[in-house]
């Protein structure tokens, strides 16, 4: 084999192996259009489009810690202690309670592990004083419509580039900002 042959076949390899991560890796999704059944029926269009409940009254996390989770059964008792009491949910919902149990809600929105997200730093860059639903649309969708959360954005790597192009100020682009 001459040294041509051996230099143009690992640069075509690379020159290939680019172009397929140039075109395909920032698009991938993960999991859009994700609706998991999860163990107790909960609406948030009931929550927060009928009641009007804002996101960060159930998810009190997200305004402080970087990462968001799920509200504890304390929060749904905060209501349902008196609230809808005759309904099989709430029911369940209340023994779960009573007995020390916790609801193991199915996750929604997943991330790859070598990918970290900052939901207090996203809440605070997106919200206004008088925003219901602080920054959480953006990324969840008008959750307020939906009986049954589900993944709207596809949360790829093209995903989240756009959006720290679009936005003014703009965000970070460097990768240390998002991957480990």
């Amino acid at each position: 084999m001459s040294l041509v042959q051996h230099l143009v076949r690992p640069l075509i390899l690379i020159s290939f192996c680019s172009l397929l991560a140039n075109c395909n890796w920032g698009s991938i999704g993960y999991n859009q259009g994700y609706a998991p059944e999860q163990p107790l029926p909960f609406s948030h269009k009931l929550h927060a489009g009928q009641y009007k409940v804002a996101c960060v009254y159930c998810h009190t996390q997200v305004e402080q810690a970087n990462h968001s989770a799920v509200p504890s059964l304390n929060i749904c008792m905060n209501c349902h202690m008196v609230v809808a009491t005759d309904k099989p949910a709430i029911k369940q919902l209340q023994q779960k309670y009573f007995d020390g149990e916790t609801v193991n809600w199915v996750k929604v929105h997943m991330l790859p592990d070598h990918v970290k997200f900052n939901h207090k730093r996203h809440v605070h860059r997106f919200s206004t004083p008088d925003d219901r639903y602080p920054a959480c649309q953006k990324c969840h969708g008008a959750v307020d419509t939906m009986d049954v959360i589900e993944q709207v954005s596809s949360l790829s790597m093209g995903w989240c580039v756009n959006c720290h192009r679009e936005n003014e100020p703009k965000g970070p682009l460097n990768c240390s900002t998002c991957h480990q």
